[in-house]
């Protein structure tokens, strides 16, 4: 067999494999018995610091949603986890935390009772127990492989590899759309705050329209998520707009931008993996949004384990800051507001492929067992120094029902300083009711609507 023929062979042999991912109806129906409607385990751990899963966080539709609310607020810790006690505790601390914990005496971690909260609407577990057996990953994406046959919910709730559980992250459940009003912050190495942005971000997921279904999502072009930021804020950046249409084969994603000082938009050519994200003011990429955000396809992906660690999670506590002078110290976040509890998580690690280009050669993600959000993220540089340590924060929505991303942390552990968001003024801080229009998701929405 010639080298051409071998390489043939193993090409459609993983292309094979890969188009062979979805489980069986027998090992689906587990999501309906062993495991919860995403796949996690329902029963809780041997010593119940994870206790069973029992259904997450009740639906409040009632709820005013505005202003985040703190569900918990009478919670202590079990434990605060310092320098000085942290070895002990060093086989459920990321290795980011442990980093942390050694570079600042006044980092600390509070470890709060271990709640479930995850949840969703019936119509996403349906969908997501369809999708257990009809999905398959698509090798012939030019990004990297992405999924095929799976709508509106997770679409590998029992995954085999790496790629499909960071497919689950990058599709986990939200809401269909929702407001937020965040503040982007950048402490730099000497401790000086500095807010980036200030915004209102609109932002629709087509892929979970319950009024839809897999045949007229696909049909309409399979955008999963629509992003829309209008910046008011620092004074520079005022009037600035952004869009990004992130489609589910992420070589048809689109961005484009509105600056002021051209006054016109322009589609950004490349809007994933180590381009600087605009909305970050340049300090983070694309890929390091909320853990990860961008194609796959320059990595490869490993699923390494479920393990059983502390993460931050039902983080609400967070979101009760009324002030950046709260939030934001000269070296770290604030620690008495980030919530961490133990639960499962799946470990899985990204290596850089022989010949692509990156920064960053190494990544660890920690995905959660009960929402596949990337809970915290470990970046590495070429030298396989620790270089960026990541922390999302799982927030609690009663009235969604489920648990979404609203803001997340990045330090920087080689170059010093980090990167911060929050969610403010107080009473718009998140509005799941807010109106979406199609228009406000196309570029002609931005040119009409620019400073001029």
């Amino acid at each position: 067999m010639t080298a051409f023929a071998r390489f043939t062979a193993l090409a459609l042999a993983c292309i094979a494999t890969l188009a062979q991912a979805a489980v069986s109806p027998e090992e689906a129906a587990r999501l309906k018995t062993t495991l919860t409607p995403f796949g996690g385990e329902r029963a809780g751990n041997k010593d119940g610091s994870i206790p069973p899963w029992e259904g997450g966080t009740p639906v409040d539709a009632a709820y005013n949603s505005a202003t985040i609310p703190n569900l918990f607020a009478k919670d202590r810790p079990l434990v605060t986890i310092t320098p000085q006690n942290a070895a002990q505790y060093a086989d459920t601390l990321t290795e980011g935390t442990q980093g942390l914990l050694k570079k600042f005496p006044g980092f600390k971690v509070e470890v709060y009772p271990t709640r479930r909260t995850a949840s969703a609407p019936q119509w996403v577990y349906d969908n997501t127990l369809k999708n257990a057996t009809r999905a398959t990953l698509d090798a012939s994406g030019e990004l990297g492989p992405y999924p095929k046959g799976a709508y509106g919910g997770i679409p590998f709730p029992i995954p085999k590899n790496g790629e499909e559980a960071i497919w689950n992250h990058l599709l986990r459940w939200t809401t269909p759309a929702y407001q937020t009003t965040p503040v982007l912050v950048r402490v730099t190495p000497d401790g000086k705050v500095i807010p980036v942005q200030q915004a209102t971000a609109i932002t629709r997921y087509p892929y979970y329209d319950a009024s839809s279904n897999l045949e007229k999502w696909e049909a309409s072009g399979a955008d999963v998520r629509q992003t829309r930021i209008n910046s008011f804020g620092p004074p520079i950046r005022a009037g600035e707009l952004f869009l990004q249409r992130s489609n589910i084969n992420d070589a048809r994603s689109q961005t484009w931008t509105y600056l002021t000082g051209q006054r016109r938009v322009r589609r950004l050519p490349l809007t994933c993996c180590d381009v600087p994200s605009p909305v970050a003011g340049g300090i983070l990429n694309f890929d390091e949004v909320e853990g990860y955000a961008s194609s796959i396809g320059r990595y490869e992906w490993k699923l390494v384990g479920k393990r059983e660690m502390f993460v931050p999670y039902n983080t609400n506590s967070y979101h009760q800051a009324t002030a950046l002078d709260q939030i934001f110290t000269a070296t770290t976040i604030n620690p008495e507001l980030m919530r961490f509890e133990r639960h499962r998580v799946w470990v899985v690690e990204a290596t850089l492929k022989p010949g692509q280009r990156h920064p960053i050669q190494r990544i660890r993600l920690y995905l959660d067992e009960d929402t596949w959000i990337a809970t915290a993220a470990d970046r590495w540089d070429a030298q396989g120094q620790l270089w960026k340590v990541t922390y999302t924060l799982p927030t609690v929505m009663p009235s969604a029902p489920g648990t979404a991303v609203f803001g997340y942390l990045s330090y920087d552990m080689i170059g010093g300083g980090y990167f911060g968001s929050a969610y403010l003024p107080r009473d718009r801080q998140v509005d799941l009711r807010a109106p979406v229009p199609d228009r406000i998701f196309t570029p002609e929405s931005l040119s009409g609507e620019g400073v001029r």
